[in-house]
């Protein structure tokens, strides 16, 4: 099989997780929803762990990718600010359930966290260290808040406003202190 197979496969692990949870996710059900053989599947995934690991680190990627299309350039070319209104913007898109799940189900686990971790570390604004910089502080509560309009309609069981959503998201990018 090629690439654009294992690619299709994970695309289909991850509407599984979206719509049944990760629970869910067997070789059964996924080459199912991709349209393979379990055989097929096995091809690129030789343990349910494998698969789980490659959903884990495909939406990792995802969310990477939408964060470098909000910058407008490559990670290496943008500034600490450039990142952290890219994070914000990414937010504001809001958690697939996938995401979330993952997320929360594996934060515990080092190497399933490891992807996340990575891309939080280089794109949001760090914790800070010194609890009198005032700058660091502000920019660590705007974190927060990209986290929580991320999570928003999971944790409210509904979805916000678009227009409110618009407004709080252009609020939090002004928040953010300057290079």
């Amino acid at each position: 099989m090629r690439q654009s197979n294992r690619d299709s496969i994970l695309d289909a692990a991850i509407r599984v997780t979206n719509r049944d949870g990760i629970r869910a996710v067997t070789f059964d059900s996924v080459a199912a929803e991709a349209g393979v053989t379990r055989g097929g599947l096995v091809y690129h995934f030789q343990s349910r762990e494998a698969l789980i690991q490659g959903i884990n680190d495909q939406l990792a990627a995802q969310w990477e990718a939408v964060l470098v299309g909000h910058a407008g350039k490559p990670f290496e070319q943008t500034t600490a600010t450039e990142r952290h209104r890219a994070y914000i913007l990414a937010s504001s898109h809001g958690a697939a359930r996938a995401e979330l799940l993952f997320l929360l189900e594996f934060a515990h686990d080092p190497a399933l966290a490891a992807p996340w971790d990575r891309i939080i570390d280089a794109w949001a604004a760090p914790d800070p260290t010194d609890p009198d910089d005032a700058q660091a502080m502000a920019d660590f509560i705007v974190r927060l808040a990209s986290d929580g309009l991320w999570a928003h309609d999971y944790i409210a069981n509904r979805r916000m406003p678009p227009a409110v959503k618009r407004r709080v998201t252009a609020a939090l990018a002004r928040m953010l202190g300057s290079d």
